[in-house]
């Protein structure tokens, strides 16, 4: 049965994973049928793929991040009213008993606002969890400060007065005041028909924040890969870490396990961490920020992929992108990424933000026999059951028929 569609996400084009998917569905349910909208706030810098059943609906505004008016971003990001208008003219050309509304990214352009019009009418509203920022006012249950996970409840008078924001207590408090507003007129999570999950992990860390009327629906992000023969693993594979190089992330725990094995270490990426990272390991080898194919590229010639993160993450798409290829990895037993890797099988897990671990997990795969059997046990496992696009529509399909029955429709 051919629906209605509205993809709500900040941005209209792919500039990280929660848009990657937001559009691949977009264009994949407009492929399958159905009338969709994709409504996001920042104007594209490149032609997107289009379908004569997808159109494009941008309020023309900026990234609250990047935007020179200070005051103009800080009222955005609480309650973008722009965004909302131009939603509410959208949406008069639909019915709420034949439309779904999917939201990906609010809190970088968009606002809470555009929940609120699609309650207002009535609309049944999906959410996939890309982030943890329908609980917490940070959207990663983690420090800055400290660099650790963090245990407080959002909204508590602890987490109130905790000072984690990496920039200042003053976005800090400029976060809380967003989320309250969030929670209390936004709709999020309250208002919010039914979250699709994109990892087990991440499932167990939202549910107790989440509405207990809700359905859950557990859905893989797609991943676009080719199947090919499995990369062939040398003594002289590096270990790879592929990404955004921020204190998060982990890559300067990284640097210090693979500084006292001498190992061939690689970083495909860049940010502030980067000269942390050199000061900790000086053979430590650095490619910059590449596009995505020639990322892939370096990734097959890996011994194993490294994924330190230090918060939870919510998937790791990376890891399922070296599976494809035949490569192991090694991954944080804190983060989401445990959930693609079967421990001593498929790859390896390491105690979260212990390097002495790390250090032991990647001495293991120093060993080009095991590297090459855990690497094709990878490579066999993701190709049993690829996470393709057209198994990610089918689901969201499913997903979206069952929240419109719940309405009774």
């Amino acid at each position: 049965m051919p629906l209605d569609v509205i993809v709500i996400n900040d941005f209209a084009e792919t500039n990280g994973g929660a848009a990657q998917v937001a559009l691949a569905s977009a264009l994949g349910l407009a492929e399958s049928g159905h009338r969709v909208i994709l409504f996001s706030a920042v104007q594209p810098t490149a032609a997107i793929p289009i379908h004569f059943n997808l159109t494009l609906v941008i309020t023309g505004q900026q990234e609250i991040a990047l935007d020179p008016n200070r005051i103009r971003a800080v009222v955005q990001g609480i309650w973008n009213s722009k965004a909302r208008k131009k939603l509410k003219v959208t949406l008069e050309d639909f019915e709420p008993q034949n439309t779904i509304v999917h939201l990906h990214g609010w809190s970088k352009a968009l606002s809470s606002s555009v929940l609120r019009e699609c309650l207002q009418r009535k609309f049944r509203v999906v959410c996939t969890l890309h982030d943890y920022f329908v609980a917490c006012p940070n959207g990663g249950f983690y420090n800055f400060r400290t660099n650790a996970i963090c245990h407080l409840d959002p909204l508590s008078p602890p987490c109130i007065l905790e000072n984690c924001d990496s920039r200042s207590y003053a976005q800090k408090v400029w976060r809380v005041a967003r989320q309250v507003v969030q929670r209390e007129f936004g709709g999020i999570p309250d208002g919010i028909s039914a979250f699709i999950a994109v990892s087990k992990f991440s499932e167990g860390v939202l549910r107790p924040y989440l509405p207990k009327h809700s359905r859950i629906f557990e859905i893989r992000n797609p991943v676009v890969s080719t199947k090919a023969a499995p990369v062939v693993i040398s003594d002289a594979s590096p270990f790879i870490f592929l990404g955004r190089l921020s204190p998060e992330k982990g890559g300067a725990l990284l640097a210090t396990a693979a500084a006292e094995l001498d190992c061939n270490l690689l970083y495909v990426g860049d940010g502030v961490s980067r000269r942390e990272v050199e000061l900790r390991n000086q053979r430590a080898r650095f490619t910059g920020w590449l596009p995505r194919a020639e990322a892939l590229q370096w990734l097959r010639s890996a011994r194993a992929l490294i994924l330190p993160s230090l918060w939870y993450e919510t998937q790791g798409m990376v890891v399922l992108e070296a599976a494809a290829l035949g490569v192991p990895a090694i991954v944080a037993d804190t983060s989401a990424a445990r959930d693609l890797v079967e421990e001593g099988h498929s790859g390896l897990w390491f105690t979260g933000g212990d390097a002495q671990s790390l250090r032991a997990a990647m001495q293991r795969l120093m060993v080009t026999e095991a590297a090459q059997e855990m690497g094709r046990s990878a490579y066999e496992q993701y190709w049993r059951d690829p996470p393709t696009l057209n198994q990610h529509i089918l689901e969201l399909e499913r997903a979206y028929i069952e929240t419109l029955k719940g309405a009774g429709v």
